[in-house]
C-alpha cells in the first residue's frame, strides 16, 4: 500500500513539475503563511501534493493548525483518545512522505 501511495505522489509532483505550479489548499496556505526561510512556493505546493494524496480535507486543516500552533501537534502526538491516535500515524506518514518527496524540491 506505501509503495503506491508513494508513486502515485511522485506521479502527482512530476505532473506538476515539481510542484511549480502552485498547489493551493490548507496545508500550502499554512506552510507560506509560517514564513519560514526554507518555506518557498514550490516546496509548500509539494508538500500540498502529498497531503492531498495522503490526507483528507478535514485532516488537512486539522494538520495545517500545526504551523501557527506546534503545542497543538505536540498535544495530539501525546493524547490518548483513540481518533487522536489515528490521524497522528495519518499524520506522520503524510509527513514522512512529504520529507522523502519534497525535500528535493525545497534545495
Amino acid at each position: 500500500m506505501r509503495y503506491f501511495l508513494i508513486l502515485g505522489a511522485f506521479a502527482t509532483v512530476a505532473a506538476c513539475g515539481g510542484g511549480s505550479r502552485g498547489a493551493t489548499g490548507d496545508i500550502s496556505q499554512a506552510c507560506l503563511a509560517a514564513n519560514r526561510n526554507a518555506a518557498t512556493p514550490a516546496l509548500c505546493s509539494c508538500v500540498q501534493q502529498v497531503a492531498n494524496q495522503s490526507l483528507s480535507n478535514s485532516e488537512q486543516s486539522r494538520a495545517a493548525a500545526f504551523f501557527s500552533d506546534p503545542q497543538l501537534a505536540q498535544d495530539t502526538r501525546q493524547s490518548n483518545r483513540s481518533s487522536d491516535e489515528r490521524f497522528w500515524l495519518r499524520y506522520r506518514a503524510f509527513s514522512d512522505l512529504a520529507a522523502q518527496i519534497c525535500l528535493p524540491v525545497g534545495a
